[in-house]
């Protein structure tokens, strides 16, 4: 398991806006977060006092940039690297609101293909073993 200490400085997402809490597992292709901020009145994505659940695919791209970023760690990379979400397909929500539901959430990502220049990774987030958001996402990561 890696705390947030190990890992958040290496992402760009920071303060309120990192939403993943501790890494779980990872190897070269794939990453097992945990996130617990779902349920907070301070949560930075909430509206109308509520957590949409579409609001997950922003875990499962923050999981995207903890496991590339923890790639290019392995690599002697210390800076966060800077990414562009610019796809998102087939999404999937098996709910409509997440901001009531206790404990925490599993944010699964897989990756499918990556090289310097992007990437493209499944994602699944659950809770207690219930899918309730999946999809793919793609990323750029622009030339400075």
């Amino acid at each position: 398991m890696l705390a947030k200490t190990d890992w958040a400085h290496l992402i760009p997402h920071q303060g309120a806006m990192c939403l993943l809490d501790a890494v779980l597992a990872w190897d070269a292709t794939s990453i097992h977060a945990t996130s617990r901020g779902h349920a907070s009145v301070d949560h930075p994505l909430r509206a109308q006092d509520r957590l949409h659940a579409v609001n997950l695919v922003e875990c499962g791209a923050q999981a995207m940039a903890v496991h590339s970023a923890l790639l290019t760690r392995d690599r002697g990379v210390l800076e966060p690297r800077r990414g562009r979400l610019v796809s998102v397909r087939d999404v999937t929500l098996t709910v409509e609101f997440v901001d009531e539901l206790d404990g925490h959430l599993d944010v699964h990502v897989q990756c499918l293909y990556a090289d310097d220049t992007g990437a493209q990774y499944a994602f699944r987030v659950e809770h207690r073993g219930h899918v309730l958001a999946s999809g793919r996402a793609a990323v750029i990561h622009p030339v400075a």
